[in-house]
């Protein structure tokens, strides 16, 4: 991921902006949290690094809400930021510099990369028709139509897909459109947009993607896939009025769509934070002696992996070095919701829980790849207490009195090698963090956490105070200890910067360096022992999700990075990433491959339980006539016996029979989805019969 070759290059690191229109959930703070950390280990090691970020402040929503509530669209920005900064200060997230992208400083640069990107012919004008809303007076977003769907005729859909069909589609092609602001019957219109012609940039960003340098390998083949074996196509980046952005100065009437000056706004918000130090913005953003990270969500890959880099190219600024990308957050297993409560307010979880937990927790199950990780409760509170509580904080809370008075020893006595054996693992955890292996880092940690714990119950220092012989001796185990223990939180310092702080504090000396992890501390006084870390309550951990849930009937849309996946499927014309990520597409195959394997649609005539399976149901199917298949399905979690009985059903009818020890199946279910409660039975439309041959 890192050329270790190019330690001695400047890190600028950006993390998604934050879009103004509501407030941080422990969704977003995945992103963040993880990106936090990889900055302050960045400066731990010595590396000149600097974390910019800024809130996203444009487009229809902000628009919309602000006349909602009776307000200016300045007004409603800045109080969103202020929350915005004051969530992220509470879970110790260190920006900078955090600007916004309504600021003088972006759209200068807006103008100056909109006039290069049409002296480089990459804008188009054409037009475009719209759904207006005659009341409010606006065009209309995707997610401001509602209607009948198209394709399969479900109401209430809205205007860029389906939730039940999954068809995507433009919001002009709903039946009996109605705009969800006022009620209004929308009408067609017509209106000048500019597009960014990307395919004319294919080349480039084919190489560029492909590289192996700059992407995951999953990202790499997804873009490969989706989007690099087809012309690209033009993208709108324009709006027009009424929108709240910045007017394009050659195009009166048309605003700069969100997702155009958004991006920018990393460089904006890093020329502020050159001004304020007195530096030189090209050094950041012009050099091949800086080198550039952005962290983001996987629901925004197609703009950070295609269009922003076909933008800074053409603009003459300097590419990513890498795209880290990340997956999403699911709480036990299912999508976060307001109605479970699960859809935690950073505020809400602030009032109730240490900010330590969540980092903790977050990076015990962060990796390099972009794949989704999950908040179980339960765990979340065992981890805690185990590790942190347990394994860490332990070493200290049950040493540190017995040395308050005579301090550490003025040699560092013999401990087995534990200490040295620590140093050794400093080297495999500082890999682990430089390439985002934040879960592989914290088990190295608690493997040595586990070691000086044995060391404390093998020598039982409780025990030696009861000797006056062994004074002596109890000052040395003491000091292994406590050396131990500040180990941990040098190694700990990326994660848990207030643990670290607390350590420095009690030990009279600051953590500032990964080399204080290489030298124990000898002859010096320590503190009284304050607490350090509490066992995490489970009652506040229910009180928390109790109070999301009934605020959760009143409180305002939350945030999403950069602007809603939503308008970003809508504009990449894709549909989202996660499923082609998660599982890449299969190796090509022919027709004669295809047409071995007989699906028949089928009819389920019963459904039972199989007691002694934990994921699967034992069905009965019927192809017609007298002809009929058992068999087992793994879709428990996602179906009752009740919805499945007398349900069409695609099978594979030509598998071979497999002997499971519940039985003869004969057979394979179609489903989709990545298992468990997110289990999706292949459907066929009304008139499709028992027995007909899928083609």
């Amino acid at each position: 991921m890192i050329d270790q070759k190019s330690n001695d290059k400047k890190l600028l690191v950006t993390a998604a902006l934050p879009y103004a229109n509501g407030h941080i959930h422990i969704g977003h703070l995945v992103e963040y949290i993880q990106t936090d950390i990889w900055v302050r280990f960045q400066k731990l090691t010595g590396r000149r690094c600097i974390f910019i970020c800024a809130d996203d402040t444009h487009g229809t929503a902000i628009m919309i809400r602000a006349r909602q509530e009776g307000r200016s669209e300045l007004d409603l920005i800045a109080q969103m930021q202020a929350a915005h900064e004051k969530d992220f200060a509470g879970f110790g997230i260190q920006f900078d510099h955090y600007g916004s992208t309504n600021s003088a400083e972006n759209y200068q640069l807006c103008s100056e990369i909109w006039e290069k990107l049409r002296s480089e012919g990459l804008i188009r004008e054409a037009d475009v028709e719209q759904l207006f809303d005659p009341q409010a007076g606006t065009f209309l977003a995707d997610r401001f139509v509602k209607g009948t769907c198209p394709i399969c005729k479900s109401p209430d859909e809205y205007g860029d897909n389906c939730n039940k069909c999954s068809a995507t589609y433009s919001p002009s092609d709903l039946i009996d459109p109605v705009s969800t602001l006022s009620g209004a019957t929308p009408i067609k219109k017509t209106a000048k947009h500019l597009f960014v012609q990307l395919e004319q940039l294919r080349g480039f960003l084919t190489e560029w993607t492909q590289s192996g340098e700059h992407l995951q390998p999953e990202i790499a083949n997804y873009l490969k896939g989706h989007f690099l074996g087809k012309p690209l196509r033009d993208w709108d980046v324009s709006r027009p009025e009424p929108y709240f952005g910045f007017a394009i100065p050659d195009s009166p009437g048309n605003y700069w769509y969100v997702w155009f000056d958004a991006p920018i706004g990393y460089i904006a918000s890093t020329w502020q934070w050159c001004k304020e130090h007195q530096e030189d913005l090209a050094d950041w953003w012009k050099s091949d002696q800086t080198q550039i990270h952005h962290f983001i969500g996987k629901d925004i890959t197609y703009f950070h992996t295609l269009f922003w880099p076909g933008v800074l190219r053409s603009a003459g600024y300097a590419l990513p070095t890498f795209v880290h990308i990340h997956g999403f957050l699911t709480v036990d297993k299912e999508k976060m919701a307001k109605s479970k409560g699960t859809m935690i307010r950073a505020s809400k979880y602030l009032e109730l829980l240490d900010p330590s937990y969540l980092r903790y927790y977050y990076a015990s199950k962060l990796g390099s790849r972009p794949e989704d990780i999950d908040l179980n409760l339960q765990e979340f509170i065992a981890k805690v207490d185990s590790d942190l509580v347990g394994k860490v904080v332990n070493l200290a809370s049950r040493t540190a009195r017995f040395v308050e008075t005579t301090g550490l020893s003025l040699e560092y006595p013999h401990d087995g090698g534990l200490y040295a054996a620590g140093v050794v693992a400093g080297e495999k955890i500082a890999e682990a963090y430089e390439q985002g292996e934040y879960s592989r880092a914290m088990r190295l940690i608690m493997e040595l956490a586990d070691a000086a714990n044995g060391f404390v119950e093998n020598t039982a220092p409780w025990t030696l105070k009861k000797d006056p012989g062994q004074h002596v001796r109890l000052q040395e185990v003491c000091t292994i200890v406590l050396n131990l223990f500040r180990q941990l939180c040098v190694y700990l310092t990326p994660v848990l910067p207030q643990l670290s702080a607390q350590c420095g504090k009690f030990m009279q000396r600051d953590i500032v360096a990964w080399s204080d992890s290489q030298q124990p501390l000898v002859g010096t006084q320590i503190s009284k022992f304050e607490h350090l870390m509490q066992r995490v309550d489970p009652k506040k951990v229910q009180q928390m999700i109790d109070e999301s849930k009934e605020a959760s009937k009143t409180e305002s849309p939350v945030a999403t990075p950069a602007a809603t996946i939503s308008q970003a499927a809508s504009a990449a014309g894709a549909v989202g990433v996660e499923p082609l990520v998660a599982e890449p597409l299969a190796p090509t195959c022919t027709i004669e491959d295809f047409a071995k394997i007989d699906l028949r649609v089928a009819r389920v005539i019963k459904a039972e339980e199989v007691p002694e399976a934990k994921k699967l149901v034992k069905l009965t199917v019927s192809l017609g006539g007298d002809e009929t298949r058992t068999v087992f399905a793994g879709i428990k979690a996602a179906y009752s016996l009740e919805q499945l009985q007398g349900r069409l059903v695609v099978i594979v009818a030509n598998l071979q029979p497999r002997q499971m020890k519940f039985g003869l199946s004969e057979g394979m279910v179609t489903a989709a989805g990545a298992g468990g409660t997110e289990v999706f039975l292949l459907g066929v439309d009304s008139g499709a019969k028992p027995g007909h041959r899928v083609h």
